[in-house]
């Protein structure tokens, strides 16, 4: 997703929840103006930031992230049924200090090493 797309779809749901962004920046931590720039396209946030919004947002942080583009998608029962899409909170803390591509890269690599162990597993099963 763009940055337009993910800018507008935040300020979407902020003015769905009624939240301006001077309540939305106090209850997340990040500055207006930065939150500003993100729903402006301006600006892509990190994932450290989107962190930060999605709850008051009421958004779950894996919908954010695969919106994001941190996470590939995947359709809600895979979500549900392997809890997929979230991140070991020290992977994610430590993840969140690096610059947007790195986390992308990462998350990516993350991703397909867990579709290679599923694989491996599935094939363990069957044999």
């Amino acid at each position: 997703m763009n940055n337009n797309k993910l800018g507008k779809m935040i300020k979407q749901q902020r003015l769905r929840v009624k939240l301006t962004l001077n309540q939305l920046s106090l209850v997340s931590g990040v500055s207006v103006s930065h939150l500003s720039r993100i729903e402006k396209g301006g600006r892509f946030p990190s994932a450290s930031t989107l962190r930060k919004i999605a709850k008051p947002l009421g958004f779950d942080e894996a919908e954010l992230f695969i919106s994001a583009g941190f996470l590939p998608p995947q359709s809600s029962t895979e979500v549900e049924s392997s809890n997929a899409g979230r991140l070991d909170p020290y992977v994610a803390a430590v993840l969140a200090q690096e610059p947007v591509d790195v986390q992308r890269t990462v998350i990516e690599i993350l991703s397909i090493l867990k579709s290679v162990a599923k694989s491996v597993t599935k094939q363990g099963a069957g044999e």
